[in-house]
């Protein structure tokens, strides 16, 4: 079987959570089903050709970073190399695919956050999501996502058959481990002095809800005696402008970090330094950090709604995402109470187990094979 592959995602600087679904799925699909050629399809030079076998060759179209590059990338350049290649399927860990032409596709539609909360993007994402993405999912042989609340929500939302939708859940990476006693001070130290810290991942943009975040920690902090700092980790995406603000309005914003995106072998000591995990967007399809934060063995309070109670079960504290109150009461508990810590990092310990790339990998691969039924 020749089956070609939308990589663009590959090759971005920081790729976040889809970026990271479709590296560590890709890598395993091609690995484990050496008899399949597979052509990666990019729009920018490839910098992870090591990472996959041979069978995996990699072609390159013209840049498609902007919105209005979108169209005739998957239109007219797509279909271009899926003729010339004689594919058989098109896999989109992203979930864009053509719309015409005759080869089977399987899109991978992570969220439809932008369908529930339109405004948290730029105006141009958010119509060109609107508008395609319904029809990519009807245009698709095979759909797969990550959660079953995201299957759910695009079976309603693009009006497909859920039938059609495999789950694959997604998964933390092996290298995320508790650290000792020792490397936890050792990285307080470098990070903030020494002094305990919360801690935040993700990109930077409305729905990750980091205005309120800061608002709670600033309330926190008014509240309580005790020296404590607030870490955000991640790249700056859309409309940052009111989360830099609210640091400048609580009483306590230099207190707040922002230490932008972090290489990949350091994520893991800034999660295994934290005092506890934040994960309050109020909107997620999965919440891979929430797993990466088990992980290192470091308790999560995580929002009560969409995705986050499916993957996070028994294992998180919850919070109404739109409660500063709320957000603020966690930190007190989770400050001072021992006891829950340790109960949380328990079942946290227990949860991440629930959840693998090598599952993941075997379900998307099922939901490709499902392409020649």
């Amino acid at each position: 079987m020749r089956i070609a592959v939308n990589a663009r995602m590959l090759t971005q600087r920081n790729p976040g959570g889809i970026g990271t679904y479709a590296f560590e799925t890709l890598r395993r699909i091609t690995a484990r089903h050496r008899e399949h050629d597979f052509l990666f399809i990019v729009d920018r030079p490839f910098p992870r050709r090591g990472s996959f076998p041979g069978n995996v060759f990699v072609t390159r179209a013209f840049p498609s970073v902007h919105p209005f590059l979108w169209y005739p990338w998957f239109e007219w350049a797509v279909p271009r190399i899926l003729r010339r290649f004689g594919a058989d399927v098109f896999l989109s860990p992203d979930g864009f695919i053509p719309l015409s032409g005759s080869v089977s596709a399987v899109a991978v539609i992570h969220d439809m956050n932008f369908h529930h909360n339109p405004e948290d993007l730029p105006c141009l994402h958010s119509r060109y999501f609107n508008h395609f993405f319904p029809r990519y999912a009807r245009r698709a042989r095979s759909l797969a996502t990550v959660s079953e609340h995201s299957r759910k929500d695009i079976a309603c939302i693009c009006a497909v058959d859920p039938g059609k939708i495999t789950v694959t859940g997604s998964a933390a990476e092996g290298s995320f481990q508790p650290l000792t006693e020792a490397e936890r001070a050792k990285m307080r130290q470098e990070l903030t002095g020494g002094v305990p810290y919360f801690l935040t991942v993700g990109a930077l943009h409305p729905r990750k809800n980091l205005v309120r975040l800061i608002e709670a920690f600033g309330r926190f902090r008014d509240e309580n005696p005790c020296e404590v700092k607030l870490v955000l980790a991640g790249p700056r995406m859309f409309k940052t402008r009111e989360i830099f603000r609210a640091r400048e309005r609580i009483r306590f914003g230099k207190d707040v970090l922002f230490i932008g995106a972090v290489p990949d072998d350091r994520l893991p000591w800034i999660y295994g330094g934290a005092r506890a995990f934040f994960f309050v967007s109020y909107f997620e399809g999965f919440g891979i950090p929430a797993l990466e934060a088990m992980s290192a063995g470091v308790p999560v309070v995580a929002a009560d709604r969409t995705a986050l109670p499916e993957v996070c079960g028994d294992a998180a504290f919850y919070v109404d995402p739109f409660s500063v109150n709320a957000i603020a009461g966690a930190m007190k508990i989770l400050f001072y109470d021992e006891a829950l810590r340790r109960e949380l990092v328990e079942k946290g310990t227990i949860r991440k187990g629930r959840f693998s790339w090598d599952r993941t990998a075997d379900l998307l691969w099922q939901a490709v094979e499902r392409t020649l039924v």
